[in-house]
């Protein structure tokens, strides 16, 4: 194998210019099999989630979940309250349009029918920086780059926070605007339409941004009378006033009157709780998270574990968190260097035989289980089961979570060869000029180590 992996290395021509480090581990016994550049820091990317899950499963636990609270401040005269009522987020990333409708109903339940003060949302629970640290400017539009606030709001399943789908199909007639929807619908967002249906696909496609710091989503370019809709994922640049909104909307549509304005504040400490939701456990939240590599459920994650060891809910000290974590792990801190928690930072650097190293050490956990089976798995065509690999690597036993920011990807986990060896793989190729020649040097590193490992 080694011969082969260094006539690869050497020969590839999609590899001159760039950095690759790779680390080959026996998932039974540790022992190190190969490694290229192993002990040379590199970006991650995704690969960052591996710590970061790991060290949430280890802090909060399997069963941890998130919760959400409302409470008021006033009291009641029959069905109308007579005061403010709160919405408390605690970082839960499971609040669908589905989940704000259950608590509408619960609350009228409660006897609730009317709201003369102001509705607040409270987001306190972690601090007030939204921004991921190092985060590129130009991705904040986009859900992968979305702001992260105790309290936000996701459109699906797939628990996208702080961020709306918008939908666009072409228009009836050429020369007309196509026609757009959000989901969920809110005013937090305004839309911008400038696109135009056109006869033939142009090199004008069609194109949906965000300006920086606006609240505007802007669509342009052309789309073709009869092709199928475009969608795109877009943040939200006020997460917690779109889960107020949300809210507001849902109290509105089960018949309760809402008097007063949406604000947001936190809720005093003698506010009364009339009801509370809690989200799905971490380890059912894993699957979404590493199949589909969300980057918000990670830098949640650093801030709740901040939150609950430190009592703040910021970067900062969930970063710490983590590196005390990896401490116990074995991994040399010496050597690494962590920005946030989902690997979207340029700032992040890891060697591959510490990713490895992680991954032999996690084995002896009793969530190890959760974790194996949160990665994406070669080859499934099932999308909570295939995740990002779900088109790769077809015929192979291979589950690792995927990594990729501009220049850089990654591809670690486990494997079983052709001839029945369990392997434990890092790959971290820097530097590139095309992230997407990454994949395929990624799989054809893969095939070498299948056949010859």
């Amino acid at each position: 194998m080694k011969e082969h992996l260094n006539n690869y290395i050497n020969n590839e021509v999609k590899l001159r210019g760039a950095l690759i480090g790779i680390s080959i581990y026996s998932q039974s016994s540790g022992e190190k099999y190969y490694e290229h550049l192993g002990d040379t820091r590199l970006h991650p990317a995704s690969n960052m989630k591996l710590f970061t899950s790991a060290a949430a499963l280890a802090v909060l636990g399997e069963d941890y979940t998130f919760s959400t609270e409302i409470k008021m401040i006033g009291y009641l005269d029959g069905a109308t309250l007579k005061g403010n009522l709160y919405f408390i987020g605690k970082g839960d990333p499971t609040l669908v349009p589905s989940a704000f409708t259950n608590l509408a109903k619960q609350l009228l339940k409660n006897g609730i029918k009317k709201i003369e003060g102001d509705i607040f949302g409270d987001d306190t629970w972690y601090d007030d920086n939204r921004i991921s640290p190092d985060l590129v400017w130009t991705d904040e539009q986009y859900y992968y780059g979305a702001q992260v606030s105790a309290l936000s709001a996701s459109p699906n399943d797939d628990y996208d926070t702080s961020s709306i789908i918008v939908e666009v199909k072409p228009g009836e007639t050429i020369g007309t605007k196509p026609v757009y929807s959000i989901f969920p619908k809110t005013d937090i967002v305004k839309i911008e339409n400038n696109a135009v249906t056109v006869e033939v696909a142009s090199e004008d496609e069609l194109i949906i941004t965000r300006d920086y710091g606006s609240n505007v989503i802007r669509i342009f370019g052309n789309i073709m009378l009869g092709s199928e809709s475009q969608r795109e994922f877009m943040s939200v640049p006020a997460p917690s006033l779109y889960a107020l909104d949300l809210f507001k909307q849902a109290l509105e549509k089960e018949g309760v009157v809402c008097d007063g304005e949406l604000r947001l504040g936190q809720a005093p400490e003698n506010a009364l709780l009339i009801l509370s939701r809690k989200s799905i456990p971490l380890s059912e939240l894993l699957i979404p998270f590493m199949k589909l590599s969300n980057n918000a459920h990670a830098e949640i994650l650093v801030k709740e574990m901040g939150k609950i060891v430190y009592g703040e809910g910021s970067w900062e000290k969930g970063i710490a968190v983590i590196n005390r974590e990896l401490v116990k792990f074995g991994i040399n801190m010496e050597t690494i260097l962590i920005k946030d928690g989902s690997g979207i930072s340029h700032s992040n650097l890891i060697p591959a035989n510490e990713i490895a190293h992680l991954l032999f050490e996690v084995q002896k956990k009793p969530w190890y289980y959760m974790f194996l089976d949160a990665l994406p798995v070669s080859g499934a065509k099932e999308r909570m089961i295939g995740g990002t690999l779900h088109e790769r690597m077809r015929g192979k036993s291979v589950k690792a979570k995927t990594g990729t920011i501009e220049g850089v990807s990654t591809l670690s986990g486990y494997m079983k060869t052709e001839n029945g060896t369990d392997l434990i793989f890092s790959i971290m190729i820097n530097n590139l000029l095309n992230e997407e020649d990454g994949k395929l040097i990624e799989d054809e590193i893969v095939e070498i180590i299948d056949r010859f490992g």
